[in-house]
């Protein structure tokens, strides 16, 4: 073992400024003995150096003895370790973490107490204190490991506190061993992202769950229902409220994000007040309705001036989501379609047929006075049976008060005739 010559200068620097070296130095015609003086220190300096050169190579025998007399007495320590699969990992508050870890020792011992800790600034001094002696991690944790070579830890319902280094030890029935390595957690908010967004139907659509670290794969949920793929093209119903979560982890979610699908005006549809034939002078109203985003802001009615099967002309009618006609007219009768119109486009519903019939009244007509003759030809019969019984009746009683009376005379001839009047028996 060589000792460094410029440590053992450093060593022997104060002799260069002592008092007793200014002192010589400067005495008058002093050469002689300053340089009897600088001889002097030499030979110390030297025979220092050989004395401290002997007492170390005297001490890296006594090393080599020692491990040839006593083999395996530093190497025993060799087989004791701890291991952290992950040094640093990140987590979201009100989650759950996992520390995987595992441990090693002699094969001839036993482990008979294991124990994780959490580095802290106590009195401004760092210790590790035992979570078992931690209040706030009572019932949270969990260890996962055994007494063999696992020692994976589990922390619920991660709270801010939380965040900090964490040590593992292990006893056997000869030494403690203590991890000279820590698992550093920290925390992590999910901000779920929407790209692009607004986005246009058909577009597109990719779902982003932005961290600060780097997390497991991420799940995501629209109004609370598992969402297949983070990767879509948009349609009108995938509009909505959007949230991730990390696998495993569901219930702890970001705040969510409102996924805006634009479009142009569809299912363009006209709905009638009344539907069938309309009788003349009788009222109508035609609805426009659409699915759009943004909703419709422009309605136009239009009248089709040919039949259905054949190319025809539009003549603009109306405006506005409703079309009243207050009196129907004949006129009225065709075909209506209803163009609805928004900042992207605009879509034209199919043709609906308003059929408006003049006839109705004539035939209320035509019906009462049917019905009126059909009272007549009914009541006809009896009223002519009704005036025959009528007129038979006066009959019998005419012919019944002509034999009521008769004459009877009882005057001799000559005498003035008196004529009395015998009621005849009935």
């Amino acid at each position: 073992m060589i000792l460094d010559p410029d440590l053992l200068r450093d060593l022997y620097r104060p002799f260069k400024t002592s008092p007793e070296y200014c002192r010589v130095a400067s005495v008058e015609g002093g050469c002689v003995q300053l340089r009897e003086w600088l001889a002097e220190q030499c030979l110390h300096y030297k025979a220092h150096l050989v004395l401290i050169q002997l007492i170390l190579i005297m001490m890296e025998s006594w090393i080599r003895i020692i491990l040839v007399v006593i083999p395996g007495t530093l190497s025993a320590y060799s087989d004791y370790s701890v291991t952290f699969e992950t040094p640093n990992v990140c987590a979201v508050r009100g989650s759950s973490v996992e520390f995987r870890c595992s441990y090693n020792y002699t094969a001839s011992e036993t482990v008979f107490k294991t124990e994780w800790s959490k580095g802290e600034l106590k009195d401004g001094v760092w210790a590790r204190i035992e979570l078992s002696k931690l209040i706030s991690y009572e019932n949270r944790t969990q260890y996962l490991g055994d007494q063999l070579h696992d020692c994976s830890l589990a922390i619920h319902d991660l709270q801010d506190n939380d965040n900090g280094y964490y040590y593992f030890r292990f006893d056997t029935k000869r030494y403690g061993w203590r991890s000279k390595e820590s698992v550093y957690l920290s925390f992590t908010d999910l901000i779920a992202r929407v790209n692009p967004n607004p986005v246009r139907q058909g577009d597109n659509v990719t779902l982003e769950c932005g961290t600060s670290c780097q997390l497991p794969t991420a799940v995501w949920f629209k109004d609370g229902h598992p969402v297949a793929k983070p990767e879509f093209q948009a349609q009108l119903e995938d509009a909505g409220k959007y949230a991730c979560a990390v696998k495993g982890q569901e219930a702890v979610q970001s705040d969510s994000v409102v996924l805006d699908v634009q479009s142009p005006p569809l299912n363009v549809s006209v709905e009638l007040s009344q539907s069938g034939q309309l009788s003349e002078g009788s009222s109508v109203n035609m609805t426009c309705s659409s699915v759009a985003n943004p909703a419709a802001d422009s309605y136009t009615w239009y009248k089709s001036t040919g039949s259905p099967s054949s190319s025809s002309q539009l003549l603009q009618v109306g405006s506005g989501q409703v079309l009243s006609i207050p009196s129907v007219e004949t006129s009225h009768t065709g075909l209506y379609l209803c163009q609805a119109r928004n900042s992207l486009g605009e879509n034209n519903s199919t043709k609906v047929l308003l059929t408006v019939d003049s006839s109705d009244i004539q035939r209320v007509i035509l019906f009462v006075c049917i019905g009126v003759k059909v009272v007549i030809l009914l009541l006809l019969p009896l009223v002519i049976v009704w005036i025959w019984r009528r007129c038979l009746k006066s009959a019998v009683d005419e012919e019944e008060h002509s034999h009521d009376y008769e004459n009877v005379s009882t005057q001799p001839a000559g005498q003035k005739n008196r004529v009395t009047q015998r009621k005849m028996p009935a």
